[in-house]
């Protein structure tokens, strides 16, 4: 049954709109005090102030008495790289002796090593740690989730990984979004010829899978001694061409330009974005490009924090994402970013709870259909074991997600 009732929660987070919200809007939750909740057809339908009448037969509904309880749209992760093969575990403990990302990338670990393992995997050994890994986050409360490729850097591998991702979005309750990432770095075989390998992702890669649809988006990892401003514009332009929605990791390790150039680009979203620039972060704010920022990223490798405060001050659409990936964020822990979120970056609870559904929704084109709880919107929805949102970045590092609802169906029950 996906006719779902949720009574009288104490909060009803509504997180209204049907597209990012920028700088100060972020602020603007629209809570409903002791509101209803109805899910019809997997479809939100109504949306109740306190003692207002239920429409519907409640005989043909389940009902979930909510007193007590905030309920909450669904999270949206939309930064991920949860398919991969192999683990990095000896990389961290690198990194906590004093080693930097790029030091241990330069020897060949990093990305490298993780495509080494993921070559290798079966498809069948992706689905089932991908499976696993939706599950976990489903758990947290992020109900869709964008995903990567980037770990294959050949077409075998990376079309293995796209045809995982697009099955394991048919089979599983989780929303997957994916995203085309064959720029994610230079393979061994093409050192030295990097204008080569971005020749060959946009003349073979992109045709196949804009014909498979196996990819809505295209990204690309903008940084210094990994892929040039004007490669990056090249390979974007061309994904664009072949009807591709546009991403890139930029400003991560140093202030490269990748900013200044998605706001050129128009690209839906810019991600990571430590070392962004002030001329960056305008440009970004007045092309309404989406800043999807990376905290678990930058608290696992011990970086500074981007400046998640002046990006909304200076009217930006900022969005939040896990970064789930095998070497500098092996974690979805949705509870732990909001609390660096908030007391790292320095964003009010409201802005946090925007920046990790509506916003984060936008930042891969589908505000309109999730993201907040209005009607006509897919019936994904969390009731937290407290009676107010504020308890998200307050009770620390603690999963305090009770109910997870996708689609009017309650897939989880903690």
């Amino acid at each position: 049954m996906n006719n779902l009732i949720i009574k009288n929660a104490s909060q009803v987070v509504t997180c209204s709109g049907n597209k990012g919200k920028h700088g100060k809007e972020m602020s603007e939750l629209h809570v409903i005090d002791n509101g209803t909740v109805i899910v019809t057809n997997g479809i939100i339908t109504h949306v109740l102030k306190q003692g207002e009448t239920i429409p519907v037969n409640e005989e043909y509904y389940q009902v979930i008495h909510a007193q007590d309880k905030a309920l909450l749209p669904g999270f949206v992760d939309p930064h991920t790289h949860f398919i991969f093969g192999g683990y990095r575990e000896e990389e961290f403990s690198w990194r906590m002796r004093g080693d930097s990302y790029m030091s241990i990338m330069n020897r060949g670990g990093g990305i490298i090593n993780t495509t080494k393992a993921t070559r290798e995997a079966t498809d069948e050994e992706l689905f089932e740690l991908g499976k696993q890994r939706l599950n976990e986050m489903l758990k947290l409360g992020i109900t869709t989730v964008e995903g990567k490729s980037g770990y294959g850097l050949n077409m075998e591998t990376e079309l293995k990984q796209l045809r995982v991702m697009k099955h394991l979005n048919q089979s599983h309750s989780m929303d997957v979004v994916s995203t085309f990432m064959g720029a994610h770095a230079v393979p061994p075989e093409w050192k030295g010829r990097e204008d080569a390998f971005i020749d060959f992702n946009i003349n073979e890669m992109f045709p196949i899978i804009a014909k498979e649809g196996l990819a809505e988006c295209v990204d690309i990892f903008c940084e210094k001694n990994v892929f040039a401003i004007e490669q990056s514009r090249r390979y974007l332009t061309a994904a664009r061409n072949h009807g591709f929605k546009l991403k890139i990791h930029a400003d991560e390790m140093v202030s490269f330009g990748g900013a200044e150039l998605a706001a050129e680009l128009k690209v839906l979203s810019a991600d990571h974005l430590l070392q962004a620039s002030d001329e960056g972060i305008r440009a970004m704010a007045q092309k309404s490009v989406i800043a999807t920022l990376l905290p678990l990223t930058a608290f696992s490798l011990r970086e500074e924090y981007a400046r998640g405060r002046e990006m909304v001050d200076n009217n930006c659409i900022v969005a939040l994402a896990t970064d789930l990936n095998p070497g500098s964020c092996f974690s979805a822990s949705a509870p732990l970013l909001f609390a660096l979120a908030c007391i790292y970056m320095h964003l009010s609870v409201e802005e946090a709870v925007t920046a990790f559904t509506i916003n984060s929704a936008a930042a891969i084109d589908r505000a309109d259909s999730i993201g907040s709880i209005d009607i006509g919107k897919q019936g994904d929805l969390i009731l937290l074991q407290f009676p107010s949102y504020k308890f998200l970045p307050y009770h620390v590092g603690m999963n305090i997600v009770e109910t997870v609802i996708k689609k009017g169906n309650i897939i989880i029950n903690n």
